[in-house]
This record gives C-alpha cells, sequence and structure tokens, in this order.
C-alpha cells in the first residue's frame, strides 16, 4: 500500500491476504515433527459405469448329479434278447466239425398221435378258462364230460391259484370254483408266478395233460408243441382241437 503526503512519500509494505483465506480463515497450524504425515490422497475416479449382469456374478456350471442320467444298456449286452438269439444260432463245433443237436421224441408220440392220453383224461385249466366258463352260465365238470364223454380230472396249478388271487374281487367266483376238493391241486417248484411258461414246461415235459385255455397267444404257442390238444369255449360249450377221438366238437 503506498501513502501519499505533502512532504515526502512514505511506501508501508502490508502483507494481504488471498480472497479465499478472507472467506474461511483457518486456525493457525503449529507443526509437530513426531506427528505421522497424512495418508496420501486417491487419485481422482473416473465415473463409474453400469455393470452387465453377467460381469457382477460368474454363471455357474451345472454339474450333472449322480445316477440321475438314465444308464444305458451296450448293445452287445447278453442280457437283450436278440443277443440271447444270436447265441442259439450259432453253430457248435467239436474237433472241428459242426455239432447238430435233434430235440427227443417222446416215445408216447406216433407222428402226432398221442397214444398216451386216454381216459381218464387229465385236464390243465388256466386262468381266464374258469371265468369264461362261468360268463357262458357252463358246469366246469359236466361240460368236460359231454365234450370227451368220458371221465375227466381237471388239474390247478399254483400258478394258476395264485394268478386268480392276484386279480382280486372281480374273479371272486372263479376263484371260489377253483378251490373246489373235485380240483386236483398240482404243485409248482418254478420261480414265478406267470402260468403261460408253467402251463407250456409242463405240457413239453409230459405229453399225458389236455389245456383248457381262451387265451390266443397260449393257444399259439401250445400248436407248435406236437401232441398236445387244446379245449376251448365256443358257441357256448366246451370244443376241443388236435384231438381225433373227438368228432362232436364244433370247429370255428
Amino acid at each position: 500500500r503506498c501513502f501519499f503526503s505533502s512532504s515526502s512519500l512514505i511506501i508501508i509494505i502490508v502483507p494481504c491476504r488471498s480472497p479465499v483465506d478472507l472467506r474461511s480463515p483457518s486456525p493457525p497450524t503449529t507443526t509437530n515433527h513426531h506427528q505421522p504425515p497424512p495418508p496420501p490422497q486417491p487419485p481422482f475416479l473416473p465415473a463409474l459405469q453400469p455393470l452387465v449382469p453377467s460381469q457382477i456374478m460368474p454363471k455357474q456350471k451345472k454339474t450333472r448329479k449322480f445316477a440321475a442320467h438314465k444308464r444305458m444298456l451296450n448293445p452287445k449286452d447278453a442280457r437283450l434278447k436278440h443277443n440271447q438269439e444270436k447265441k442259439k444260432k450259432q453253430v457248435k463245433k467239436y474237433q472241428g466239425k459242426e455239432v447238430k443237436e435233434v430235440t427227443k421224441i417222446p416215445s408216447e408220440l406216433f407222428f402226432k398221435y398221442n397214444s398216451s392220453l386216454g381216459p381218464p383224461y387229465h385236464i390243465l385249466v388256466d386262468t381266464n378258462f374258469i371265468n369264461f366258463a362261468i360268463q357262458n352260465k357252463l358246469d366246469v365238470f359236466t361240460s368236460f364230460m359231454d365234450c370227451l364223454l368220458a371221465k375227466c380230472v381237471p388239474i390247478i396249478t399254483d400258478c394258476v391259484m395264485a394268478e386268480l388271487e392276484k386279480l382280486g374281487p372281480k374273479y371272486r367266483v372263479a376263484l371260489r370254483v377253483a378251490k373246489d376238493p373235485r380240483f386236483e391241486r398240482l404243485p409248482c417248484q418254478h420261480k414265478g408266478t406267470y402260468a403261460d411258461d408253467c402251463l407250456c414246461n409242463r405240457v413239453t415235459q409230459h405229453r399225458c395233460y389236455i389245456v383248457a385255455t381262451c387265451d390266443k397267444d397260449l393257444r399259439r404257442r401250445i400248436r407248435k408243441i406236437p401232441g398236445v390238444p387244446i379245449m376251448y369255449i365256443s358257441q357256448r360249450r366246451f370244443s376241443i382241437e388236435r384231438f381225433p377221438d373227438v368228432n362232436n366238437a364244433p370247429e370255428t
């Protein structure tokens, strides 16, 4: 600052505060050598951009659960049906020569005529045969004798009885008829309660039985076994096929 007077020029230098200091005066600072220096200031951060959802949390890979996927059998597995058939068709050889197997023909067969069949006839009864007889209002024992004109012994295996018990209340009348003491009970030694396989195996081993069934699949299987007559229900009476001694049965 400069001051002018009439006699002399006097120059006085006075320190002046800055405009910022005038607005906000700061207290006097005391220097302490034992105080640690202030931490460095972070650099200037740019403006934050919005994050994409994939950048927030990475997508977790799906792991396959143990034993959750379907297990596939190997095409060459021995349990498959077509592999079992291929194994049967394989040519057996002994000492480099082809072995031919011929099924043994029962001694009671004369061509297709079964000489072991004779009165009293033993009839293996299937599960549905009794039920069809009840639906057609036929007495089983009387109808057997009317068809074969001889004494008949109806036989029920354990498999047939087990199937009738499994069918429930719908076949309760057939189950009551099957428990008649006039039916002969034949025990089964094999596993399972599938009556079709049981009847086919018994007829193959012993050709002294007549099979009474209305099942078309079972009749088709038994027709391949020579010398075994088949009894079924036709035109509200019992009929029999492949039995040359009876001619009064209707043809279907």
